[in-house]
C-alpha cells in the first residue's frame, strides 16, 4: 500500500496534532512543524513558504523563503544546484514527497527529503528533512507527509484569520482616524491600539461632537466582544451618538436616550460609554458614565487623580439610571479618557490597575500629545492584552485660540 492510499494515520499523529498549530501565527506554525518533524526523523529540519499561495496549475521556479528551522542548522545548506532546491521544485510540481541520497555540507553522506506543505487545492511552501543515517523509509515519509499537510491546513487558518483581522482593524482605523473636530478652544490627541495578534480587533471608540457656545462633547465607548459584529456595532453605536448629541442635552440624558434607543433596537450588542462635555468658558466639565472606567486628570506639576463618576449600566440594557457630575477644568489640566484594555491586567484587580494609572508621574508642561504618549508607555500599551483606545484633552489658554 503506497504513502498516498494510507487510511490510517502513522505512528505520532497524536504528537503531531497535539503540537503543531496551537496558535493562528504562521511563523509559530513553521516552527512547531520542523521541531516536531526533527525530533521524530531527522537530524535537521527546514520550512521554506511560497511568498504568494500560488493558484496555478503549473509553478513558475518559487521564490521560497526559508521561515522556520530546528536541529543541526549546518546541514541545511547551502546545497549545490542538483542539491534540496531542485528536490523543493519537484516537490511543489508534483504535490508528493520527494526523497534522494546526496551530500551534505561537508561532503557528509546524508538523505534528504522534501514535502510539500499542500491543502485544500493549495500549496503554502515546502518543509525539509535531512539526516546522516540511512534513507528514509516509506513509514518516514508518511508521517513527514501527515505533519506537513496538517501544517498547511493551520497555515490556511492563519492566513484567513490574517485577512479578516486586517479587514476589521482597516474599518477600525478609517472611522477612527477622523473623529469629529472639537472647538478650536480645546487641545486634542487620540490613539488606538488594537491588541495582538491573539485576538481580533474589538469595538473601541472615541467621538468628539461639537456644540453650542463653544462647547464639546467628548466620547470615549466600548462594544463587548472583538470581530466584525463588534466593530459593525461600534460604527452603529458612533452614528445614533452623534443624532442624539445634536440635541444638546446633559450627558446623563444622552446616555438615557442612546440607551433607550438600543434595548429598543435589539440587535446590538451592550457597550460601555463615558461622556464628558468640557465648557472651555467657564472651566468645567459635565461627566456621565455608561458602566465604563472613570476618567484621570493629570495636572500642571504632572501628578494624576481619578475622578470620581456615577456608573450606570452598560449601553443597550434598557435599565438607564444615568448620574451627572461635574469637575473644574482648568487651563493646566489635562482629562484622559481610556478602554479598559489601557490598564487592566489578568489576575489583578481593577482598582489596583487604575491606581497605577492614577500614580503616574508625568513631565510637567508636556504637551498633549507628549502627555498621551508617556501614558502609553509607562503602562506599556503596545503589549496590553485586550484593544486600547485614549483620547487627552486640554483647554487651550486664551492666547492660543
Amino acid at each position: 500500500m503506497g504513502v498516498e492510499d494510507a487510511a490510517d494515520p502513522p505512528n505520532g499523529a497524536e504528537e503531531a496534532l497535539e503540537s503543531i498549530g496551537t496558535t493562528l501565527d504562521e511563523q509559530t506554525t513553521c516552527e512547531e512543524l520542523a521541531a516536531y518533524v526533527c525530533r521524530r526523523l531527522c537530524d535537521a529540519a527546514a520550512v521554506d513558504l511560497l511568498p504568494e499561495v500560488p493558484t496555478a496549475q503549473s509553478l513558475p521556479e518559487p521564490g521560497l523563503e526559508r521561515v522556520a528551522t530546528a536541529g543541526r542548522a549546518e546541514l541545511l545548506g547551502p546545497f549545490g544546484p542538483t542539491g534540496a532546491r531542485p528536490l523543493s521544485v519537484q516537490a511543489l510540481e508534483k504535490r508528493l514527497p520527494i526523497t534522494a541520497s546526496m551530500d551534505l555540507p561537508g561532503r557528509v553522506p546524508g538523505q534528504v527529503m522534501t514535502v510539500p506543505l499542500h491543502a485544500h487545492d493549495r500549496l503554502y511552501g515546502v518543509l525539509l528533512a535531512v539526516r546522516r543515517s540511512r534513507p528514509f523509509t516509506d513509514r518516514d515519509t508518511a508521517v513527514a507527509q501527515f505533519a506537513a499537510r496538517l501544517a498547511a491546513v493551520h497555515l490556511g487558518h492563519a492566513q484567513r484569520y490574517t485577512a479578516v483581522r486586517g479587514t476589521v482593524f482597516r474599518l477600525q482605523q478609517a472611522l477612527l482616524t477622523e473623529p469629529g473636530r472639537p472647538h478650536p478652544n480645546l487641545e486634542l490627541a487620540t490613539r488606538y491600539l488594537p491588541a495582538g495578534r491573539g485576538a481580533l480587533v474589538g469595538g473601541d471608540w472615541f467621538e468628539t461632537v461639537r456644540l453650542h457656545y463653544g462647547r464639546t462633547l467628548l466620547v470615549l465607548g466600548d462594544v463587548m466582544g472583538h470581530g466584525p459584529d463588534a466593530a459593525v456595532d461600534m460604527t452603529a453605536y458612533r452614528s445614533m451618538l452623534r443624532y442624539v448629541a445634536s440635541t444638546d442635552l446633559p450627558p446623563n440624558r444622552v446616555l438615557r436616550r442612546l440607551d433607550a434607543a438600543i434595548a429598543e433596537n435589539g440587535t446590538r450588542r451592550p457597550a460601555t460609554c463615558l461622556l464628558v462635555r468640557v465648557d472651555p468658558t467657564r472651566g468645567r466639565a459635565s461627566l456621565a458614565s455608561a458602566g465604563h472606567l472613570p476618567p484621570a486628570v493629570f495636572g500642571a506639576d504632572g501628578t494624576g487623580e481619578l475622578l470620581d463618576v456615577p456608573v450606570g449600566p452598560p449601553l443597550g440594557t434598557g435599565v438607564g439610571g444615568y448620574e451627572l457630575a461635574a469637575r473644574e477644568l482648568s487651563n493646566d489640566d489635562t482629562l484622559l479618557m481610556f478602554t479598559d484594555g489601557l490598564v487592566e491586567r489578568r489576575e489583578e484587580d481593577i482598582d489596583v490597575s487604575l491606581a497605577r494609572l492614577a500614580g503616574l508621574r508625568l513631565r510637567p508642561g508636556a504637551s498633549v500629545e507628549e502627555l498621551l504618549t508617556d501614558v502609553l508607555a509607562r503602562l506599556d500599551a503596545d503589549h496590553a492584552e485586550d484593544d486600547v483606545a485614549v483620547l487627552a484633552a486640554r483647554i487651550r489658554h486664551r492666547s492660543e485660540v
